[in-house]
Formats: C-alpha cells, structure tokens, sequence
C-alpha cells in the first residue's frame, strides 16, 4: 500500500460503517484522513482511535446534502493539507419502502443526500483537483445500482445515478485531467444503513437478509486497493457482495 502513503484522503459518512472502516484502514496505511458526517461525538472518537495507532485524522462536521457544508470541507482540507487527492462519496441513506406508500419526504432524502451528496461533493473538490492536474473521486453506489427489486425503486434510482455520474465523470475529466473515477457498488454490508427504513414490515425482511452480510472492512480493502493502483491505472468500477447473496 505504498501509494497510500500521505495521500489526502477525505470521505463522506465516516461516523459508521464503511466510511468508518476506509478512514481506519487508510490511516493505518500512512494516509492523511478528513472525516466528514454530521454526528460529531461518533467523529471525534474515531481520530482519537486512528491517533491512538499512529495514524493522522481531522474531522469537519458536514451535511453533504448542503453544498455550503461541502465547499467548507474541501476548504477545510486544503486549510490543513495544502491539497486533496481523494474524495470518497461514500454517505448515503436507504429508507426504502413501496411506491404506495408515498412516502415522499424519504424520497426527498434519498435525492438529497444519494444523488446531490455525491454531486455536491464533485463540484467542492474538481476545481482543486483539475488544477493539481490529479486526483481521485470515488463514489459508492449499490448492487441495488443495477437492478431493482419491490421497494428499492426510488433508492435503485439514486444508485443508477450515481453509476450514470461517475462514468460521465470519468469520461470528461480522466483523459483531460488525469483526474481518475471509481464506482464501488456493494451488496448486503453489515453497516446502519437499514437503520432509516421506517416500515416495520420491510425493515425486519432487510434485518434477515442482514444476516448474510459482509463487513464494512471488505468494501474498505476494495477502496485501498483502487486508490493504491499507480496513477496511470484506473480501476472504474468494482461489484462486491457476499458470496452467498443471490
């Protein structure tokens, strides 16, 4: 993982989970990691867990739905570091629910947060990018991104998008800029995502299916491994699931 060391790494949702897991394993591995989520107390304890082992942190509490919140965290990394070389779109959220039961505020969200997030987080670091003429965005989509089951619709919807984003991403800015784009889809991650599903019936169907879940740690190993490949390798799109999930 030589490639990793002192790289400028910020992530998104780093409070749990997979955002959690990549900024303690890409600390380990000798990067500089920003942590971005809006539960301070969850952010705080983490740097302290990463410094505790030796590895460097910051935190900026962000909204990545607010894209003020998101330019003051580019700012607030270049504050620190002088630079960025790797943006992780990793927040999302997945109250997924049926179409019937109009649940339009949650679909708001989803928009919100899966789609403008990842937008949001793009347009707060390519300028810094474009001019370092390098630089890595990697967004992280679902199994969902790629088909849709009962109840997935809105939430497959923002996952096609943000694989729709990432391609056009890749196509404008890699052979311009040498700004590399990658898309990382998992599939049943042991994470809180199935926390903000407010349907009692769906949500206990999503905790069964649970039970096969990987950790959050296989999809970290997935983000190291795109970033440490050499600048003139890019690694555009990586499905990681368990391997008992249909």
């Amino acid at each position: 993982m030589e490639n990793l060391k002192s790289k400028v790494i910020i992530i998104t949702g780093a409070s749990s989970g997979i955002g959690e897991a990549t900024a303690k394993l890409l600390a380990q591995n000798g990067a500089k990691i920003v942590l971005a989520a809006r539960r301070e107390d969850r952010l705080q304890t983490i740097v302290s867990q990463i410094e505790k082992e030796g590895g460097e942190a910051i935190y900026k509490t962000t909204n990545v739905a607010s894209s003020e919140d998101m330019q003051k965290l580019a700012q607030f990394a270049l504050k620190q570091y002088g630079r960025i070389d790797v943006l992780v779109n990793n927040a999302g959220i997945m109250p997924v629910s049926q179409l019937n039961e109009l649940q339009v505020q949650e679909w708001d969200q989803m928009i919100d947060v899966n789609i403008k997030g990842v937008l949001y987080g793009i347009a707060a670091v390519l300028p810094t990018m474009r001019e370092q003429k390098s630089g890595h965005i990697i967004n992280i989509s679902s199994v969902a991104g790629y088909s849709v089951s009962p109840t997935s619709s809105v939430y497959s919807a923002t996952k096609f998008a943000v694989r729709a984003i990432s391609e056009g991403l890749r196509q404008e800015e890699s052979p311009a800029s040498n700004i590399r784009s990658t898309i990382i889809s998992p599939g049943m991650t042991d994470t809180e995502l199935t926390h903000s599903i407010s349907s009692p019936d769906i949500k206990a169907m999503v905790s069964q299916m649970v039970k096969m879940a990987i950790s959050p740690y296989s999809v970290a190993r997935a983000i190291a491994y795109v970033i440490n490949e050499p600048d003139d390798t890019g690694v555009n799109e990586i499905v990681i699931r368990p391997t008992v999930q249909p």
